[in-house]
């Protein structure tokens, strides 16, 4: 795949959809994404389009990755969490430029690939656990947490696990556009939130759904 085609997905889509955080043009620049799609779908790696993976889960569109990390905007002194690993390549990016990068992902099968995926390129600083995320302890030790799927009810045990200062990136809601929102932890007891924008991605597995009222 072409540096030219990279290049393109950055400038036409990334930067394209309001992402000017130079840091984070430069790590899409880095790690390829076409190292992270399915073998069928690597002719179109860096094409804005939806590539499918196993269990009906699919990768986040390169311009969501961008706004994603240009509101977390991690350093190499943070510690992050995300929840959804896919392909693995959100955490590459993650890794990229956060000091450790523990990720959760449901199905073995997409957490080995990712693995495998990780240690081909180098990232020793991320690690992929299979498990479900929903019922795991969650420690408040993390300076950003990412959930890769929405919550179609806010769930608040994520933010929970955010230290002082800490950034959480979540898509939430339950139809046909749903609001990216960045939450931060601003003491042990209050956190503040913002809107980004609107999107929409497939819910995460086992995510509380609100209750149909049926008259």
């Amino acid at each position: 795949m072409s540096t030219v085609a990279l290049d393109q997905m950055v400038m036409q889509q990334v930067r394209a959809w309001d992402v000017f955080d130079d840091r984070v043009l430069e790590t899409m620049r880095r790690v390829p994404r076409a190292a992270y799609v399915p073998q069928a779908w690597r002719d179109v790696a860096y094409a804005d389009a939806t590539i499918t993976l196993a269990h009906g889960q699919r990768m986040l569109a390169p311009k969501v990755i961008g706004r994603i990390l240009q509101a977390v905007a991690p350093t190499p002194l943070d510690n992050v969490l995300e929840i959804g690993t896919g392909s693995g390549y959100l955490t590459a990016c993650l890794a990229a430029t956060a000091r450790q990068v523990h990720s959760v992902e449901i199905y073995g099968d997409l957490a080995n690939a990712a693995r495998g995926r990780l240690a081909a390129d180098g990232f020793a600083n991320a690690d992929v656990r299979t498990a479900d995320a929903f019922e795991l302890t969650l420690d408040p030790r993390y300076n950003i947490i990412v959930l890769t799927g929405s919550l179609p009810r806010y769930d608040e045990r994520f933010q929970a696990a955010l230290e002082g200062g800490g950034r959480l990136f979540a898509i939430v809601g339950d139809g046909p556009a749903m609001s990216a929102r960045l939450v931060r932890r601003t003491s042990s007891t209050t956190w503040t939130s913002e809107d980004l924008f609107e999107t929409w991605v497939e819910p995460l597995v086992h995510a509380e759904r609100p209750r149909r009222f049926v008259f």
